[in-house]
């Protein structure tokens, strides 16, 4: 069930920027750095000191960090969120013949890691409200070829896990989470990395909880896939210089490990502070003729992407960028109409509440140190474009 939130949130203590006219971005990970700048050069300098610089101790650390922090029992840190999607395949032994379900309206990396894998990608479409998975198209999509179910928590959002998860251990597909927006974001009372056999994470820059580069995790609780996946991310190495299996170099850096165990610290701050600038948001916007994101009684989103929606999305586009303010499209073209999808032999018309949001998505810039002089001129542009 769909509900609102009001104004009377707590908002979290977060260092703001002073009002400016100067370009709003999407995303101000300046503003981040500056926050935590004193302890990340320390920790650089340990860094460089203990010349760990690949799967070191920092890595470690942060992989126990992050485990506790997702309520599960492991972790294992690998360079990127699509190197994770790809070993939760190959710990599974998925591969040519297999299909794996997922949606068309997420990033491409969803799907690049069936493809690595030699499968076949299956999609369905997705809730046009929640704007993930939607289940009653999930069981017509299952053959007995499907291997594996990767819902994806878009936007910050977790999918509808409970029908999902019912519908999966009725046939014996495992499900792995592509939380890749999601970290901290919770449904029925549990966290993104808490429902499926395991879960997938990126810490590309722009996420919630973002490097200095590049990273990723999948996290589990079960130990014996944890120990496969540890070693495939380092060569199929069982012990050094002895290999059992064709393996990768998907090994984190020690400084992003470092980058990512600060930031940790700060991130139930960060994502309450998002969080509060959506409904900051909400009382700016809603009397214009856009959707805006559904909060649902089930979930807490972290808000990593803002996505409103409009049939005059490009107009919108466009006045933002006249005042001076950023916007993105999350995302312009869904995944069965991808050229690179092409020989899966989907066409237009497929997947309409995927094409449909496509089309009319809108992402306005959200970061916790946006402040509220900014959020008015972010409004202030839109009912620009709208006549008010």
């Amino acid at each position: 069930m769909a509900t609102t939130t009001t104004s009377s949130t707590v908002q979290p203590q977060v260092k703001i920027n002073a009002p400016s006219q100067e370009r709003i971005p999407l995303l101000d990970l300046r503003a981040q750095y500056h926050i935590i700048r004193d302890e990340a050069r320390a920790a650089f300098d340990a860094i460089a000191e203990s010349t760990a610089y690949a799967q070191g101790p920092a890595a470690k650390a942060f992989e126990e960090e992050f485990a506790t922090w997702c309520g599960v029992k492991e972790c294992v840190s690998v360079n990127t969120g699509t190197s994770a999607l790809h070993l939760a395949l190959r710990c599974l032994d998925i591969g040519a013949g297999d299909e794996v379900i997922t949606v068309p309206m997420t990033f491409i990396a969803t799907a690049w890691a069936v493809y690595y894998v030699g499968a076949t990608p299956v999609f369905v479409d997705i809730d046009p409200v929640r704007r993930t998975m939607d289940p009653e198209q999930l069981e017509k999509a299952i053959t007995p070829r499907t291997k594996a179910i990767i819902p994806v928590h878009l936007y910050g959002q977790v999918a509808d896990m409970a029908p999902i998860l019912e519908i999966a251990n009725r046939h014996g597909i495992p499900v792995i989470e592509d939380a890749a927006q999601a970290h901290g974001a919770t449904y029925q009372g549990r966290k993104a990395g808490q429902h499926g056999l395991m879960a997938c994470f990126s810490f590309y820059p722009g996420k919630n909880l973002g490097g200095l580069g590049e990273g990723g995790a999948l996290v589990t609780d079960d130990k014996h896939l944890a120990t496969r996946a540890a070693q495939l991310r380092n060569h199929a190495q069982s012990e050094r210089y002895f290999h059992d299996e064709i393996g990768y170099n998907y090994r984190m850096d020690s400084i992003q490990a470092a980058m990512l165990s600060l930031k940790l610290k700060h991130l139930d701050d960060w994502n309450m502070a998002r969080a509060f600038r959506a409904v900051r948001y909400k009382e700016l916007l809603q009397d214009l003729p856009i959707t805006l994101p559904t909060k649902f009684e089930d979930s807490q989103s972290v808000y990593h992407c803002y996505v409103i929606e409009s049939d005059r999305r490009d107009e919108l586009r466009e006045a933002l960028n006249a005042a001076q303010i950023d916007s993105g499209l999350h995302y312009p073209v869904p995944l069965h109409l991808q050229q690179a999808c092409k020989e899966l032999g989907y066409k237009k018309g497929d997947f309409p509440q995927s094409e449909r949001l496509s089309q009319t998505c809108l992402s306005l810039p959200i970061f916790p140190e946006l402040n509220d002089p900014q959020m008015e001129r972010i409004a202030t542009a839109l009912r620009g474009a709208f006549g008010k």
